[in-house]
């Protein structure tokens, strides 16, 4: 059997990559990678070094003629969440055009353009994409369905927590599937659509689930995108996505579900690196104090710019990290030796220290120094991570969606 030819998109470091090439049943005919607020191309230089620079681009993907992506199998990507409101409408062409950079609908201008479009989308977000904006929970998630209808797509989605599927981190992220309306996916999840999104399609058997909640259904079928980027939601307090759900037809069905597990589990402790750890990562006894004041915790009475007084608390948080447990989200702040809230911390034989760049790679399953460079710094490092995805839960939603090819 040939291997699935998938684009990836908003590559990073490559962790769509190794979770998908890890299969043995995809391989990546084209890649792009561009960070907007950065001169250095730091992330591409990384993806380059590792997987080659043939069929990588590191243009700023709004200026890459959908002409030059080659067409593939699955369409891949961890895009920004971003305001996904709809700007103007295009006469001639029928498409639409939302705000100036924002990165989803490059992904849709590219569905848009291609004679053959992919027939699978895999693509990962932050999960509150579920319930923003705040002025009108839902819309940008509602905009984003209703263009994958128009483009031929069924979708289910799920927000999953790869610490409640056995792997070391707790780090919460929505998946989004596509199946456009040639495949049998797209036929199979039709004829029972809640079969499938409970037991039988691709993200159920990957990563199975329990206790179904109540299920809601709506529809978008007759907006237009415009109407629904105005309307959808608006005034209510809540989102009316909760984290599984599907669309097919511009109807919609989503319900809130728990992980189903069976298997074992894995905690912070199994990917400490057990050789010799620089100094620069240890925490020096100046600076120990304040490392527990940040973690533990506060109320703290501020005013703001009007004069209004109040009292900003937050809880503590448990210090050091608990190596018996999954680790704490990564965050792109992770690195750096000034004392912070939210960076890792653990007790070692010779003292509190930071987690090394090999230890966060490990975290996402990344290879032992994936993100190594001489020209990169472990801040940078760090920041990778804290904007990568755990490559073993792409991995499971390869071997599912490869299994039905």
């Amino acid at each position: 059997m040939s291997k699935l030819k998938v684009v990836e998109l908003f590559a990073g470091v490559g962790g769509f990559r190794i979770g998908l090439e890890a299969t043995k049943k995809f391989k990546v005919v084209w890649s792009n990678q561009w960070e907007p607020s950065t001169k250095t191309q730091h992330a591409s230089a990384v993806y380059e070094n590792r997987f080659g620079k043939k069929n990588h681009s590191s243009e700023d993907i709004h200026e890459v003629p959908t002409s030059e992506i080659p067409d593939c199998d699955v369409l891949v990507g961890g895009f920004p969440c971003q305001d996904y409101s709809v700007a103007t409408t295009l006469k001639n062409s029928g498409g639409l055009q939302g705000k100036k950079g924002v990165l989803w609908w490059q992904i849709n201008r590219i569905i848009d353009e291609k004679k053959v479009k992919p027939k699978y989308l895999i693509l990962e977000n932050v999960d509150r994409l579920l319930k923003s904006p705040t002025s009108q929970r839902g819309r940008d998630f509602a905009i984003m369905l209703k263009s994958l209808d128009l483009q031929g797509y069924a979708v289910e989605w799920r927000v999953i927590n790869a610490a409640e599927y056995g792997f070391p981190q707790r780090r919460r992220r929505i998946f989004i599937l596509g199946y456009h309306k040639d495949t049998e996916h797209f036929k199979n999840l039709k004829k029972e659509p809640l079969d499938w999104v409970e037991y039988e399609g691709t993200i159920a058997k990957a990563f199975p689930i329990q206790n179904f909640k109540k299920q809601k259904t709506l529809s978008i079928s007759k907006e237009s995108i415009v109407e629904i980027s105005k309307n959808f939601n608006r005034d209510e307090k809540l989102s009316p996505f909760e984290n599984t759900g599907l669309m097919i037809d511009g109807k919609i069905i989503t319900f809130s579900s728990k992980p189903k597990y069976t298997g074992e589990y894995s905690k912070l402790g199994d990917i400490i690196e057990s050789g010799v750890v620089s100094d620069e990562f240890f925490i020096d006894k100046q600076s120990n104090e304040l490392w527990k004041y940040l973690k533990g915790p506060k109320k703290i009475p501020r005013k703001t710019k009007d004069g209004h007084e109040y009292i900003f608390s937050e809880g503590g948080m448990i210090f050091p990290d608990p190596l018996e447990k999954p680790s704490r989200t990564i965050i792109t702040g992770e690195g750096g030796k000034s004392p912070s809230r939210f960076k890792h911390v653990i007790e070692t034989d010779k003292g509190l220290r930071r987690l090394t760049p090999i230890e966060l790679e490990r975290l996402n399953g990344f290879p032992d120094n994936h993100t190594s460079l001489e020209e990169i710094s472990n801040v940078k490092r760090a920041f990778f991570m804290g904007n990568a995805l755990v490559c073993g839960v792409v991995e499971k939603i390869g071997n599912e969606l490869s299994l039905t090819e």
